[in-house]
C-alpha cells in the first residue's frame, strides 16, 4: 500500500528545510523521508532527561521538547499536558497511558507509536503522522486533527466532538484531509465528530458509534460499518462504493444518502 496517500503539506520541510509543498505534489513523499536516519529512529534525550524538562518551571517547560528526536523512548504514563510537542519525532516510542491533554503535536512524527489509553483530549494534531500507530482506548475528544492515521489501530477509542475536517477557507496550497485509510476503529465512539472530506477508505468501523458524524464528501469506499450506530450520520457527497452498511442501528436516520456517490454500489441490508 502506498503510504504516501494522505500525507500532508509541510513534512518535507522538517527534513530538508524546504517550504511546505502542496498536497498535490506529495505523491511519493515518503521516498524522501529516511525513517532509518538518526533523526527519525534515535533519541537525543533519555527518559530521565525528558522527565527533567517536564518538571521545569513554566514557561521553559512548555517548549522544551519541541522539535526533539525522542524515537523509541519509553515515555509511558508521563504527563505532557499543554506541552508544545510540535515537530517532535516519537516514532516507535511508547506513550502508553500518557497524558497529552491540550498538547500541541502539529507536524509531529508518531509512526508505529504506542498511544494505547493515552489522553489526547483537546490536543492539536495538525499535519501529524500516526501511520500504523496504536491508539486503542485512547481519548481524542475535542481534539483538532488534520492527521494521517493510515493503518492505525483505534479500537474502543473515544473521538467525540473532534474537529477533523479541513478549513475550506485556507486550502490555497492544496486540500489537507484527515486520513484513516485501512485504520481499525471497531467500537470507537466518534459521536459529533466532523470528518468532512476525510479519507476513510477500507477503514473498519464495526460496532462503532457514529451518531451525528459528518462524513460529507468523505472517501468511504470499502469502509466496513457493520453494526454501527449511525443516527444523524451525514454522508452527503461521500463516495460509498463497496461500503458495508450492514446491520446498522439507525440506518433510516442517515442524512444525505440521496446526495451520496455510488450508493448503489454499497452493500446494504
Amino acid at each position: 500500500m502506498n503510504r504516501a496517500v494522505g500525507l500532508l503539506a509541510g513534512l518535507v520541510a522538517l527534513l530538508l528545510g524546504a517550504a511546505p509543498a502542496p498536497l498535490a505534489a506529495q505523491s511519493g513523499m515518503m521516498a524522501h523521508v529516511d525513517l532509518r536516519s538518526p533523526k527519525m529512529s534515535e533519541a537525543e534525550l533519555s527518559r530521565d532527561e525528558v522527565v527533567a524538562i517536564l518538571e521545569m518551571d513554566l514557561p521553559d517547560r512548555r517548549s522544551g521538547l519541541a522539535d526533539k528526536s525522542l524515537n523509541g523512548l519509553d515515555l509511558s504514563a508521563l504527563d505532557f499536558s499543554g506541552m508544545d510537542l510540535s515537530r517532535v519525532r516519537l516514532n516507535r516510542a511508547s506513550l502508553k497511558g500518557a497524558v497529552l491533554r491540550g498538547a500541541t503535536l502539529d507536524l509531529a512524527w508518531l509512526i508505529e507509536t504506542d498511544l494505547e489509553g493515552a489522553d489526547l483530549r483537546e490536543a492539536s494534531l495538525i499535519q501529524a503522522q500516526l501511520i500504523n500507530a496504536h491508539l486503542a482506548n485512547a481519548d481524542l475528544s475535542g481534539a483538532r486533527v488534520i492527521a494521517n492515521f493510515e493503518g492505525a489501530h483505534l479500537e474502543d477509542a473515544r473521538l467525540t466532538n473532534a474537529s477533523m475536517a479541513p478549513d475550506m477557507r485556507n486550502q490555497s496550497m492544496g486540500l489537507m484531509r484527515t486520513v484513516f485509510r485501512s485504520a481499525v476503529l471497531d467500537r470507537a465512539d466518534l459521536s459529533g465528530t466532523d470528518l468532512g472530506w476525510a479519507d476513510m477508505q477500507f477503514a473498519k468501523l464495526r460496532d462503532a458509534v457514529l451518531v451525528d458524524v459528518d462524513f460529507s464528501r468523505a472517501r468511504l469506499g470499502g469502509v466496513d460499518m457493520t453494526g454501527a450506530k449511525v443516527h444523524g450520520m451525514n454522508v452527503a457527497g461521500a463516495n460509498l462504493a463497496s461500503a458495508q452498511l450492514l446491520q446498522l442501528d439507525g440506518g433510516d436516520a442517515i442524512e444525505g444518502l440521496e446526495e451520496a456517490i455510488n450508493l448503489k454500489r454499497a452493500f446494504r441490508d
